[in-house]
């Protein structure tokens, strides 16, 4: 069964190539979904897909590309139909 999550990653996530990192990872993984800058400074994920696949991008998105550094990440699941997304996309 999928699962849809909103996940808030906080740190040095702007203007390092985060965005296309995190798309890169959730269309490995089969992941959909979005990935989005924030005002405040911090990159919003909505994706979906199945548990154990959700935690692996968890674990990818709390490394980040190499000129990332990530001090903290919040997941929250979201109730969203299981074929709201088709694909994981870089939102602007």
């Amino acid at each position: 069964m999928k699962k849809s999550l909103r996940i808030i990653v906080k740190g040095r996530v702007q203007g390092v190539g985060y965005r296309w990192f995190a798309r890169q990872a959730a269309r490995e993984l089969g992941i959909t979904g979005f990935v989005r800058n924030l005002m405040n400074g911090d990159v919003e994920v909505v994706a979906q897909g199945e548990e154990e696949v959700l935690n692996q991008f968890i674990q990818e998105l709390s490394q980040g590309p190499a000129f990332a550094y990530v001090t903290d990440l919040k997941t929250e699941e979201l109730d969203l139909p299981e074929d709201q997304y088709k694909s994981f996309e870089v939102a602007f």
